[in-house]
Order: C-alpha cells, then structure tokens, then sequence
C-alpha cells in the first residue's frame, strides 16, 4: 500500500497527510506477513502430507496383509451394496438393504478369530432381541389401549438386564452383543409400531443381516485368510530373537563401558525411545495384551495349515510368559548400564570373558529355541543348555576367585591391609608361621591385591568428572568428600559390577524355565522330530582313510 492522498485543508501544517500515509503503509505490511504466515501453512500442510503418505505407503510395504484386508473389506462391502438395486417381490430387501451394509462394517474384522467372534455376538444378539421384539410386539397388540406402556416398560427392562449382565466378569467377551441385543431390540419395537407388522420387520432384519454376515465369512476366509493364530505363532517367535538382540547388547555394551550422557526422558519413564536395545526387550514386556487379544481370537479359529483342532494356544502364552520373565532380567541388565554408579573398566576387565561367554551363550540358546518354534520342531537330543550352564559356572568360580574385586576388602581383616602389597611379599608371608591373617578372604591371600587409584574408582564421562554420583567429587583431586566417604562410594561402584554379573547367573537359572515351557508345548503341539544329522564314522587307527 502507497501513501493516502489527502485534498482537504488542514491546520496541522502538513502533518494529518503523513499520519495517513503512515497507517496505509502499516495495512500493508500486516496482510504481507498475514500471506506469507498463510503461505508457511500451506507448505507444512503439504509437507505434512507428504510425510503421511511416505508412512502410509512404508506400512503397505512392510505388512501387505494391511493392503489385503483393506481390499477385501471393499469387497465385501461393494457386494453387499447390490441388494440397493433389488428389484424382486421383496422390495423391503431394497429398502432395509441398509442393514446388511452395516454388517459388514461392523463384523469384517483383520483376522478369521475375530470376524468369527463378531459374527457370533452379531447373530446371537440379534436373534434373541428379534424373538423377544416378535414376543413383546404380540403382547403390546393384546395389550390394546396400553400398547404405549408395554412397549416403554419393555425397552427399559430389556436396556436394565443387558446393561447389568454385560458387567459379569465372565461376560465381558459377549459385550458387543449386548449392545447389539439392546440395538436390535430397540430398532425393531420402533419400526413394527410404525408400520404395525412386527413380524415382517422382524423377519427382514434377520434375513438382511445373515445375508451380510454370510458375505462377510465367504469373502474373508476363502480370499488371502489372516489367520491370528498364525500372528500369535510370529509374536512369540519375535519376542525370543528380540530378547536375544537386547541380552548381547546389554552385554557388550556393558563391556564396553558404554554410557548414556543424558538418559532420553522416554526411557525413565518407560516410554517407546530410539534406543534399539531399549525397545527391544521393551516389546517383549509390551506384548502381554496383544498376545491375549490373538489367544482369544485363535481360539475361535477352525483348523488352518499345521494347526489342528483343539491346538494348545494357551502354550503359547506360557512360553512367551517365561520369556518375559527373563526379559525382566534384561530389563535390570540395562539398568545397570543406566546406572549412576558405575564400576571402573578394569574391574570389568577382570571378569570380561566369562561375562562375554556367559551373554554370547544365553543368546545362542534363545535364538535357537526361537528358531525350532518357528519351524516347530522339537529340541535336538542332548541338553540345550550345557555351554550356557558351563559359561556359568566359570563365571561363578572367577567370582569366587577374585571375589575381593567385588567388595572393599579392606574391611575383610583385623587391621588395616598394607596399601602396597605385592605377590611376591605375599607369598613370603604367608610362609611365615608367625604371620596372622585375620579374616583375610583366601582369594586376597592368594592372588595379587593392588590398590585402587582415585582416578579409576568411578567412571568418568567427558568431562573428567565422577558421571553424577557424587556431584562433588572430582578426578584431578579436588575432592571435597572425606576420605570415609570415598570409600563408601568406591564400594558402591564395585557392588554394581556385583549386580551385573548375579542378574546375569540369574537370567541363566531362568533360562530353564523356558526350556521346560516349550517342551511341554512341543509335546502338546505335536512338533515334528528334528532332522537327523548323520556323522561319517570315524576311521580305525591304523587303517588308511581311504579303505574306510
């Protein structure tokens, strides 16, 4: 906008025009920003967009079963659409068609189980409200002048016994019935007092909803069928390798003497985050609810595949429950990584390969189990759990080794310990008959005992700082905290090398348990036998090889 010209005659000496023109020019420049803050919109709606359907296309690509069943509910749905143009003597069909339409929206479900269980709760709810409608109707019609009272006496106590049965604990599965009993019921005492036919109302309702119904069952099972007990199968096997990514890396990781420098705000309150190993065990603790949800829906499926009639669903569950309860232990693992007190790296070092053995191991043991489920196959002869048991117990006798680098050991002796003690003055000494050790634990006795320095009694972040705890001690010496004090935390930077390594032995004696849990399933199941590996014999001593 350009200045305002102004003809009219003033006393101001030219100024009225220049305050004009000033506000013209500031009408202007508020509808240039007003555009372009308009313009900035319109770019991120569109980027928004286009990031929308990024995702949207990832999802199609990633899981095609979502495409599948997106086409078959259009199917189903352009099928039922036909009874609109029905031109036969039932022209109700046409006018009520409705119906059937609504059926299928509300019973096509993702998986066979659950289509079958809407299906169920659709038709059973509505075949008992049509005959208590139908029983009702006749009695409102002798009822004469108190029709009105029936019909209103008979909606409220058909909504009061649906309301307060479908609160039954064991009801639950039936809800959606109810409403659909209640629904039906309504509708149906509505339209036969209108029309005054309640039977004709009540008997094209049923007709046009089994219509749907059937549509519904023809076109999800016998085109591309997703079946639940086939997702629980999948879920189950994802949670073994998934716990298996996340022990390895909270034990390398731990090795490593990784560390977070700002623990993501999702993690502390459990929240899905970017961390892979976080997520990782975090999916298989989450997964309690989906796994319920497909036991239900497996239940009502009919055989499919290698799934026969009556087939142990429930063990699945269980496997995945002792699964979890080995995730609990990964879960404490990678606490102690989160940790603000941390044991040093040479302290790690000291137990770095039996801690390594003993993660590789359990890893090996689970991606194994996962994989024999996904094939269904029964476990191999001999003990699955052997090298595992074995890297445990190595790593439980370097415990009871070198225990002294667990603890402060200056307090396992009467008297303090000499600071500096080498080995070879230890072994003299202990010749010595004069000498007394006290309560000195063996392990010191007999191995090298050093001193550990200020400067590696905690780990260190970036900074040269102590990581956190305590926020007034510092590594080039300043400490302000007592010399007691220090010796209080460098006790407790050693104790979480302690936790470490027990949750680790403990994960091994849950490991158990989950063995157990899926041969129990693998018998119930019916898996099939392993294969078996033939081994070329061995030649005789003294034989050529090639005369065997």
């Amino acid at each position: 906008m350009g200045s305002i010209k102004c003809n009219w005659a003033d006393n101001s000496g030219g100024k009225l025009p220049l305050l004009v023109s000033f506000w013209g020019n500031e009408d202007g420049g508020s509808r240039r920003r007003g555009l372009k803050v308009m313009r900035e919109k319109i770019k991120n709606s569109w980027v928004e967009f286009n990031d929308f359907a990024r995702k949207a296309l990832e999802m199609g690509r990633s899981d095609p079963r979502k495409v599948i069943f997106a086409v078959k509910m259009g199917l189903a749905l352009s099928l039922t659409s036909l009874l609109i143009f029905w031109k036969g003597s039932y022209q109700d069909f046409a006018q009520y068609s409705i119906w059937a339409i609504l059926t299928v929206i509300v019973m096509f479900e993702f998986s066979i189980g659950a289509t079958f269980i809407k299906g169920f709760n659709r038709g059973l709810g509505t075949l008992c409200a049509g005959i208590l409608a139908f029983c009702f109707a006749e009695l409102s019609v002798v009822a004469g002048k108190f029709e009105e009272v029936v019909i209103v006496i008979s909606i409220f106590l058909t909504g009061f016994c649906a309301s307060y049965l479908k609160l039954y604990p064991t009801m639950k599965p039936y809800e959606y019935g109810f409403r659909v009993f209640v629904l039906t019921y309504c509708i149906l005492m509505v339209a036969g007092n209108r029309t005054r036919e309640y039977s004709q109302a009540v008997l094209t309702r049923l007709v046009l909803i089994a219509a749907g119904a059937g549509v519904t069952l023809v076109v999800n099972i016998c085109i591309f069928p997703i079946w639940a007990g086939e997702s629980l199968h999948k879920l189950v096997v994802k949670n073994f390798k998934d716990l298996a990514t996340s022990l390895e890396g909270c034990v390398n990781g731990y090795l490593k003497c990784v560390e977070y420098e700002r623990i993501p705000s999702k993690i502390l309150t459990y929240q899905a985050a970017d961390d892979p190993l976080y997520n990782c065990y975090r999916s298989v603790v989450q997964s309690t609810s989906e796994e319920d949800t497909l036991l239900g829906f497996a239940t009502w499926e009919p055989p499919h595949g290698p799934y026969r009639h009556n087939y142990p669903w429930e063990n699945f569950v269980k496997v995945s429950g002792a699964v979890k309860h080995c995730a609990f232990t990964v879960m404490a693992l990678h606490g102690c990584i989160l940790s603000e007190i941390q044991a040093p790296a040479d302290r790690r070092h000291v137990f770095s390969n039996e801690l390594q053995k003993v993660g590789s191991e359990g890893a090996k043991v689970l991606r194994e189990l996962g994989s024999k489920l996904e094939k269904m196959e029964k476990l191999s002869p001999g003990d699955i759990l052997k090298n595992v048991h074995e890297a445990a117990e190595q790593l439980q006798q370097k415990i009871d080794h070198k225990s002294y680098v667990l603890v402060n050991s200056e307090g396992w002796e009467i008297g303090g310990r000499p600071m500096e003690l080498d080995l070879e003055d230890l072994i003299n000494a202990a010749e010595d008959e004069n000498m007394k050790l006290g309560s000195k634990s063996l392990s010191e006795a007999v191995l090298e005992v050093r001193s550990v320095s200020v400067g590696t009694a905690l780990c260190y972040d970036a900074k040269n700082t102590l990581r956190t705890w305590p926020s007034n001690v510092s590594a080039n010496g300043g400490s302000m905290v007592k010399g007691d004090e220090f010796k209080t935390y460098e006790s407790a930077s050693a104790l979480s090398l302690a936790t470490f390594t027990s949750l680790l032995i403990e994960f091994v004696a849950r490991l158990g348990n989950v063995v157990s849990s899926f041969e129990e399933l693998s018998l119930k199941a019916n898996f099939k036998d392993p294969p078996i590996i033939n081994m070329p014999p061995e030649p005789c001593k003294g034989v050529p090889t090639w005369v065997v």
